[in-house]
């Protein structure tokens, strides 16, 4: 799912692909529903290709954000109930743990919080795909 859903630099929130065009994408904003195109000068990132930074590998977005819906019950994060940056980290520090401290920034949480509100308020609930999710569980059973 998180590999339809974009980020394009210079432009607020996230935004869904529509359809591809020559030399551009047809993208709608999650917030408003407006539709505007993508051009290929601008910089624009699929959630699903973003990781975080870990102290031993890096973790796909899909998981951070799905440890997240764990955490909050599903619910929005309050960024406002955070007093300063170290309130910010030691929440994030209970979602992924072993989060690499000297290369992961406030900001990058604080834009991780802002995009699980966003996602969540668009009614995008699964983070992960469906292959993912049956790839993790074969992994798990034969494990055990």
């Amino acid at each position: 799912m998180l590999k339809t859903i974009l980020a394009i630099s210079g432009k607020p929130g996230l935004y869904k692909l529509v359809r591809q065009g020559k030399n551009m994408l047809i993208v709608e904003a999650l917030a408003d529903k407006k539709r505007i195109p993508a051009y290929a000068h601008d910089k624009v990132i699929s959630l699903g290709d973003i990781a975080m930074y870990t102290v031993e590998d890096d973790v796909p977005l899909g998981d951070v954000l799905e440890a997240l819906k764990e955490k909050t019950a599903g619910n929005p994060v309050d960024l406002k109930s955070f007093k300063d940056d170290s309130e910010v980290r030691a929440f994030f520090k209970e979602v992924l743990p072993d989060f690499d401290e000297d290369r992961v920034y406030t900001e990058k949480n604080k834009k991780l919080f802002s995009w699980y509100n966003q996602l969540i308020a668009a009614g995008i609930t699964e983070f992960k795909d469906a292959e993912e999710n049956a790839e993790e569980e074969t992994a798990t059973a034969e494990e055990k």
